[in-house]
């Protein structure tokens, strides 16, 4: 076949893709081998591919392909998730679009839209993952709405509330107004934002006396049912008891005393709103509060806002404001700096707000997941600086709020048969909920009893991922779910560590008894060069399917692996990617130079060859070792750079020139072969980085069939090396550099032949003499026990080699040059020196700079040192 000149990514993604898909490589089943699992972190599934889609899932293909090499079983299943409130938002405002409002619809048509909507966009990630080179089991794909997935959350509810973990309670929320439902406590992110501190004049009934109070929400005194101080505050021991007047709202409420008020904040008086604050809501159960709702769902005002009932809390902020100052109840206002909770999904302002949710107990729950990762280490984070994250969270861990007042996602499985509070059963389906019921109230119907309009938390269905895709929920003893759970590495950012991991380590435990992973692999966030996180909004992040046209799947992959330290965020460069791109045409350039040799099966191996041979052989198992432990430990960034580095260095600028046979002459096919060996060896360790580049030459190199392609071939085997053979090659390039600079310094023509005097100092190997005498073109080497006149000269530790001079050498202009740079190094000699016999410098300065100086004059006398025999020689 005729090799194509250049590497062209574009021409080869799709045939080897489409290769591997209909041969069924990424496709697993449970057998005798061990097995090796992945499971995504599901996107949404009305998403698209981002960098940092594009991180994390090469780091998992990486995994899943070296696990296939190692002949393990690899599983990496794929799949979405239905992002309840993200989804959700965008069917709204589609159908806002087409004039439409949700309201207007029953939940069963709205669901419709959802279902078309899902089915229009649901998915596209998956195939973009595909130009990536994600090798996923695609026949697994999950998708957290599917009929099995749901089954298994509501089946875990039910089991949950029977036990006792979970249960209805009227409380405190994180309220989104613009999504209109409730937030767990992590999905509300604050943010530092300049505000005003309003100091309000509340008249104390019956006197001409006011008390000032300070608060950033003024709108909330329509909501106020009293006014607290402390009862250690001798400022305000003489209101006790008295009541004050509302603004505007003229309402009179009570003046009370508790010590929970902060003496010296603002004024040290304080406004109580049970329903807007969760700490005056407890302030108003300590001391039996009235509760004055004065917001509708979307933080507009009700009817308790008078006449500023139906605008938004915002607006009327600015107007209450305005109409305070005008009834002389409006003291001061100062600039204020405070924390403001917005929802992480629709960037609203939260609103606290009570309600009647559903909640999990999470008491007992975090104890066996504290346990797993903390004490007895049976899942690993990586790096290990994110276990004291882990701690301070499940340390501080509140109920979780796993209801949402949303359609899209499962209802939550409670149905109501009468009017009270407590009038509901629990059942997975509505014919169990109705025996139930009808046992509580004879005369219920399936007509009149109501499933709750609630839906569960995005989470509460991704929680159970890695066990609800095999089916390990609904039928614990199936052979999917007992071959490949636990799962092994969870590759996911630290961002929703407690999300979605710690939540699923709950889960684990608390469904199967044992931990869903092994291993986490917590990738940083990719920035760009100013470090400013990737978003669209800031039109700072490049669309990846561009990035990929552009340097290809391999070079991309590349490209953000090299600088991918685990945990630490990634200031991404384009020049990453043509960095990337470059080293594939590196590798392809050297297959082409081997592929382009003609072979001689009768001439024997040359002896620099044969060297050349041990010497990689030896350096290849070094580089494993080195590349097994960075895998060990999760350093998938150093295990990419010390392949890279036995590429680029060792296999394409060492061991090629070594082997390389002269201008128009045949290469031996002892050595041609080994070269193919070792080519085929550095393709193994590539191709989980570079599976389409790798996958190319393999197939280039031989023909193959099925069972022989690459993706399922082996991992080099390890195997013992002689450790000299690698110091002693060091040894070497030293020489060839030596003799290199020379050539170079003094124009002498690599055709030129040259000879080589050692005088060996440390007697040092001579295995690689062979190599030395190819690779700088020396016609005789010749070891000799006395300094050589004549000669230009350098030093190797203590050896000394000498060239000697040939009529193509000035040699009165090499000893002007050799004079010059001796004089200018005795002169930097003289000025480390002075420095050093400097008390006071020597008495200050750190041991560090100490010992640079000292460094300097030792490298400077033994410049001058060679320089001097250099012209000894030469004279």
């Amino acid at each position: 076949m005729a090799i194509p000149s250049q590497f062209e990514p574009a021409s080869i993604e799709k045939k080897w893709y489409d290769y591997w898909m209909e041969n069924r490589y990424f496709h697993s089943t449970p057998d005798h081998r061990k097995p090796y699992t992945i499971v995504i972190p599901p996107p949404n599934v009305t998403g698209v591919l981002h960098m940092g889609h594009m991180l994390n899932n090469t780091i998992q293909d990486v995994l899943i392909r070296r696990a296939r090499l190692k002949g393990l079983n690899a599983c990496w299943v794929p799949g979405t998730d239905h992002a309840s409130i993200a989804t959700e938002a965008k069917v709204v405002a589609k159908l806002k679009a087409e004039g439409i409002n949700k309201t207007d619809l029953s939940r069963e048509e709205f669901l419709k839209h959802a279902w078309e909507w899902t089915d229009k966009y649901g998915g596209v990630i998956l195939e973009q993952l595909k130009k990536l080179g994600a090798s996923c089991d695609w026949d697994r794909t999950k998708f957290t709405m599917d009929p099995d997935m749901s089954a298994s959350v509501i089946k875990s509810f039910v089991d949950l509330y029977n036990k006792g973990l979970i249960y209805r309670g009227f409380r405190m929320v994180n309220w989104d107004p613009e999504a209109k439902t409730t937030l767990s406590d992590e999905e509300v992110i604050y943010e530092e934002r300049q505000g005003k501190l309003y100091f309000l004049k509340y008249k104390i009934e019956g006197s001409e006396e006011f008390v000032t109070i300070a608060t950033t929400r003024p709108e909330t005194i329509l909501g106020d049912t009293a006014v607290c101080i402390n009862p250690n505050d001798e400022r305000y021991t003489h209101l006790n008891g008295k009541k004050v007047i509302v603004p505007i709202a003229n309402r009179v409420i009570p003046i009370i005393e508790d010590d929970y008020v902060d003496m010296e904040f603002g004024t040290g008086c304080l406004k109580v709103t049970p329903a807007h604050d969760v700490n005056d809501k407890a302030l108003g159960e300590k001391h039996n509060l009235e509760i004055i709702d004065i917001f509708n769902e979307d933080a507009t005002l009700n009817s308790f806002g008078l006449h500023y009932a139906g605008k938004d809390r915002f607006v009327v902020r600015d107007e209450i404001a305005n109409e305070l100052e005008t009834l002389g109840n409006m003291a001061k206002v100062e600039t204020h700096l405070n924390k403001v909770g917005t929802s992480e999904r629709t960037k609203a302002v939260i609103e606290p707000r009570l309600s009647d949710q559903w909640f999990l107990s999470m008491e007992e729950m975090v104890k066996p997941a504290l346990k797993a990762v903390l004490e007895e280490e049976e899942i690993k984070l990586y790096p290990k600086r994110f276990d004291n994250t882990y701690r301070h969270w499940l340390e501080n861990i509140r109920d979780w709020n796993i209801s949402r007042q949303l359609w899209w996602g499962q209802q939550i499985p409670a149905y109501y048969y009468g009017d009270g509070k407590e009038d509901f059963v629990v059942a997975e389906t509505k014919e169990q909920a109705l025996e139930m019921a009808k046992a509580k109230n004879p005369g219920i119907t399936s007509e009149t009893l109501r499933q709750d309009a609630d839906a569960l938390d995005t989470w509460f269905s991704s929680w159970l991922w890695p066990i609800a895709v095999f089916g390990g929920i609904l039928d614990p003893e199936n052979e999917d779910f007992k071959y490949y759970y636990p799962t092994n590495d969870l590759v996911t950012g630290p961002d929703i560590l407690f999300f979605w991991v710690a939540r699923m380590i709950f889960a684990g435990y608390e469904y199967t008894g044992k931990k869903p992973f092994t291993n986490v692999y917590l990738t940083g966030l990719v920035r760009d060069k100013q470090r400013r996180k990737m978003s669209k909004s800031l039109g700072n992040s490049p669309d990846p399917l561009d990035l990929i046209e552009k340097f290809g799947a391999d070079g991309v992959r590349v490209g953000l692996l090299l600088s991918a330290s685990a945990g630490n965020d990634i200031l991404f460069d384009e020049e990453l990617c043509a960095n990337g791109r470059s080293f594939a045409h590196k590798v392809w350039n050297a297959f082409r130079l081997v592929k382009g040799w003609e072979v001689d099966e009768t001439i024997p191996a040359p002896e620099a060859s044969q060297k050349a041979v041990e010497w990689f052989n030896a350096k290849l198992q070094h580089s494993l070792v080195e590349i097994e432990d960075h895998f060990e430990k999760y350093r998938i960034s150093d295990a990419l750079m010390a392949i890279y580095k036995l590429v680029w260095d060792d296999f394409c600028s060492w061991f090629l020139e070594m082997i390389k046979p002269a201008y128009q002459q045949p290469i031996d096919g002892k050595t041609f072969d080994s070269a193919i060996d070792a080519l085929e060896n550095v393709l193994r360790l590539l191709h989980p980085f570079m599976p389409f580049l790798t996958e190319e030459i393999w197939q280039y190199i031989a023909e193959r069939t099925k069972e022989e392609a690459l993706i399922v071939n082996h991992w080099p085997q390890a195997k013992p090396f002689d450790a000299k053979l690698i110091s002693d090659f060091e040894f070497a390039s030293e020489v060839i550099s030596g003799v290199r600079t020379i050539r170079k310094d003094k124009n002498i023509s690599f055709r030129d032949a040259i000879d080589l005097k050692i005088l060996n100092g440390e007697k040092a190997s001579q295995s690689f003499d062979s190599i030395i005498s190819k690779l700088t073109n020396v016609a005789n080497l010749e070891y000799v026990s006395d300094k050589v006149d004549g000669a230009l000269s350098f030093r190797v530790k203590s050896n000394e080699y000498f060239i000697p001079v040939t009529g193509n050498i000035d040699v009165a202009a090499e000893i002007g040059k050799l004079n010059e740079e001796l004089k200018y190094t005795q002169g930097f000699l003289k000025s480390v020196q002075a420095k050093l016999s400097n008390e006071k410098f020597v008495s200050g300065a750190p041991e560090a700079v100490i010992a640079n100086e000292r460094k300097k004059e030792a490298d400077a006398l033994a410049k001058i040192e060679t320089i001097e025999q250099s012209l000894s020689s030469l004279k």
